[in-house]
């Protein structure tokens, strides 16, 4: 049975200024999800599939498919309108895809055994990968049960403009109660961190609180699941059609009342970084220049 990683890469990176997912970051012009592949081979995972944009295919495979390829099955799922529930046609003017349970689920005819997705601009660091591959070999043969690696909100803001995150909540087990998609994270200059989503002045959030980048462990459950539940949202008379997305984090907090999903909270030592605006671009190269000085990785990935 394999270990599978689902990399979301399909988006557009219209913040970041262009095709932010194979920017060359490294210092030896690494892309950010190299890192997240040689850490998941590292921590087990034999299966590799990239969710992209079909105009994207010669290029993944030449930069990194190729290359994988001699340790990991690679498999290729498009984000494309055409995966969308059949009689569903989009607005005319829709161009970007209609967000992270369209990626998923745009996978789901390579992907039959518990499964981890990441974002594919993020780094999330060694210790993740590995409590991710545990989580996953224990929900092997299980139908509604996911877990989450959580990291810090204090984390995962950038000075360089608003992001946003699934602002969660845990119970007393260990299990996620609760997850709020919040659009507008800020950090200010008195030190806080405000969402401004609503307001100018911002809600101030708390630094500890835990929060969804997008590292999910799944099942093939919840390609049933979410498919219902995205050809619903689809169909319904709400929101932006030229816009509105579905994401993960708004459809396990659903699917943990309508379905009674259980999401463990992983916790780890790892620590995330990303990119969101170009200007986060020479940060995260410096975090990287010191991993790779420190001898957290070779000297060419």
């Amino acid at each position: 049975m394999h270990t599978t990683l689902l990399i979301m890469a399909a988006g557009l990176g219209s913040r970041f200024g262009g095709n932010k997912q194979i920017a060359k970051i490294g210092p030896n012009d690494e892309i950010l999800l190299e890192y997240s592949i040689h850490d998941a081979i590292a921590a087990g995972f034999d299966k590799v599939v990239f969710v992209i944009k079909e105009a994207m295919a010669d290029s993944f495979r030449q930069l990194i498919g190729d290359k994988i390829s001699r340790k990991v099955e690679v498999h290729y799922a498009f984000q494309e309108f055409d995966s969308l529930p059949e009689g569903f046609v989009p607005p005319q003017g829709r161009v970007k895809p209609y967000g992270t349970v369209h990626a998923v689920l745009a996978a789901k005819n390579v992907i039959h055994e518990p499964f981890a997705v990441i974002n594919a601009d993020d780094y999330y660091g060694k210790s993740a990968f590995v409590t991710m591959a545990e989580s996953l070999r224990g929900m092997q043969g299980k139908q509604n049960v996911a877990s989450m690696v959580a990291y810090y909100l204090k984390n995962t803001v950038s000075e360089n403009g608003y992001v946003t995150r699934g602002v969660c909540q845990k119970d007393e087990q260990g299990f996620l109660k609760k997850v709020t998609e919040t659009y507008k994270i800020l950090p200010f200059a008195d030190g806080t961190i405000r969402d401004i989503n609503f307001r100018e002045e911002g809600d101030i959030l708390d630094h500890e609180a835990l929060v969804s980048m997008n590292f999910w462990g799944l099942t093939p459950w919840f390609f049933e699941a979410a498919g219902r539940d995205f050809e619903a949202f689809l169909w319904a008379q709400n929101g932006d059609p030229l816009k509105k997305e579905f994401v993960l984090p708004m459809e396990i907090d659903s699917l943990m009342r309508s379905d009674g999903l259980r999401v463990e909270v992983l916790s780890t030592d790892s620590v995330w970084f990303g990119v969101t605006y170009q200007a986060d671009r020479e940060h995260v190269a410096g975090e990287l220049r010191k991993l790779h000085e420190a001898g957290l990785y070779p000297e060419k990935l």
